[in-house]
């Protein structure tokens, strides 16, 4: 089903839009966190510190895709928003190709940079043949996360939240069921792990496609759409091109930090596993409602309502501010309990260096929740070049303080931990300035 944020009632059309995004994001954390449980409880600390790592990098990689998938997003949220079907029909025909040709260069690519990729990650030496063996297998679902960001942005950008919820779920049951049975019972270790994750990839993928082309024929490529439009083009490769270079720039800064974190030693690498997917989950939601707010303005930006945008922007920073000052301190209460339950009560260094970094992270939510809202606001307005300077902003300020202050004795890893808010509200400060500025 559908859904025209640009009538109605605009707090229940946002967060009724927005909700199926949170839950299916939670889904996918949770999924996440039980991965991380099965690896650690089972595999020991070594093949946790290595799929931490490999974390990271996927992350890194897979940003480029879903970077390329939200700026598409926003050109046909656009375009709905004009009610002109004809113009979305074609960017995605151009969107599809384009993006679908950079998957399959991306994929070549890193099976041929695989070991420098290790190199740059600095894996110690004892856990270098795990993170090679999960890298060499979970690169092969990279076609398959395409697939299934490029048609669940689709339908998000008409307002469809519910069905990439659906078919996400069904991943994610599969992914944990899979994880189980190959890491358990059949002993293989962290290429089970990887192998469970690329099958229930494609499953989603392929699956999430076929229902697309078959429960909306409006939105089917017919062959009068099949053109290189050269307005089109240059609209889905602005918004495509920034988006993606913000996603993996964002990314990439948070990869150097990881080669950083992996230099203090494998406690800390496995701390920075279990913390940074805890901590994922704990502003993830305000990030999925950063992403829901996006498209509301697109929405309401294609069809001319400045009204609607301004109203709109209005709710969602008060509900942001609400849930990343709870949220933030649940986290800062339940950190070493939630450590805990991850890598077992025994692992008394572990907790210790996680919980430090959850209490610094938690207390500043607030700072990413507002950034979060600031991407989602310029990618909409087309001006996706915005959202890149802010993450330059973020992140560059995150990677130079990280360095420096982890040099310094009385800090050491702690540094780390501090860079990452300073950075955020440096952001937050430009980006607020900047938006009052286009107003």
């Amino acid at each position: 089903m559908t859904r025209d944020l640009t009538q109605g009632s605009i707090p229940k059309g946002m967060l009724l839009f927005a909700l199926p995004l949170i839950c299916g994001n939670l889904l996918q954390q949770v999924y996440n966190l039980t991965d991380t449980w099965i690896v650690g409880r089972f595999l020991g600390e070594g093949a946790l510190g290595a799929v931490g790592a490999s974390y990271t990098l996927l992350t890194f990689l897979t940003s480029i895709l879903l970077g390329l998938c939200m700026g598409g997003s926003a050109y046909f949220s656009i375009q709905f928003g004009r009610g002109d079907l004809a113009r979305l029909r074609q960017g995605i025909f151009q969107a599809f190709l384009l993006i679908g040709g950079l998957t399959l260069a991306l994929n070549l690519g890193v099976y041929g940079c695989l070991d420098g990729f290790l190199r740059l990650l600095r894996i110690p030496a004892e856990i270098a043949a795990l993170t090679r063996e999960y890298l060499l297998w979970i690169f092969g679902g990279i076609a398959a996360t395409f697939l299934y960001n490029f048609f669940a942005n689709l339908l998000r950008a008409v307002g469809d939240s519910v069905t990439p919820l659906a078919f996400l779920g069904v991943s994610v049951t599969l992914n944990i069921g899979l994880d189980l049975l190959f890491v358990v019972p059949l002993g293989m270790g962290v290429k089970g792990a990887a192998l469970a994750t690329v099958i229930a990839q494609y499953v989603s993928g392929l699956g999430l496609a076929a229902w697309a082309w078959g429960k909306y024929p409006q939105l089917r490529v017919k062959r009068e759409d099949m053109v290189w439009d050269r307005r089109s083009l240059g609209n889905v490769c602005s918004l495509s091109f920034f988006t993606s270079l913000q996603q993996s720039v964002m990314n990439f800064g948070i990869l150097l930090v990881q080669g950083l974190v992996n230099s203090f030693g494998t406690a800390v690498m496995a701390a920075f596993a279990v913390a940074v997917k805890i901590d994922t989950l704990a502003y993830m939601p305000v990030q999925d409602f950063g992403n829901a707010f996006a498209t509301f303005v697109a929405q309401n930006y294609g069809a001319g309502k400045k009204d609607r945008i301004r109203a709109g922007t209005r709710a969602a920073v008060l509900w942001v501010v609400v849930f990343c000052l709870v949220i933030g301190g649940v986290v800062c209460l339940a950190a070493p309990g939630l450590l805990a339950f991850f890598v077992g009560a025994e692992a008394a260094q572990v907790i210790a260096i996680g919980t430090g970094y959850l209490r610094i992270e938690g207390a500043f939510y607030l700072g990413i929740g507002i950034l979060f809202l600031l991407y989602g606001y310029f990618r909409a307005v087309n001006r996706p070049a915005v959202s890149l300077v802010l993450t330059f902003c973020s992140l560059g300020t995150r990677v130079v303080l990280a360095y420096a202050l982890s040099a310094l004795p009385a800090l050491g890893v702690t540094g780390i931990w501090m860079a990452i808010p300073i950075g955020w509200f440096l952001a937050d400060t430009v980006g607020i300035a900047l938006w009052r500025r286009g107003q």
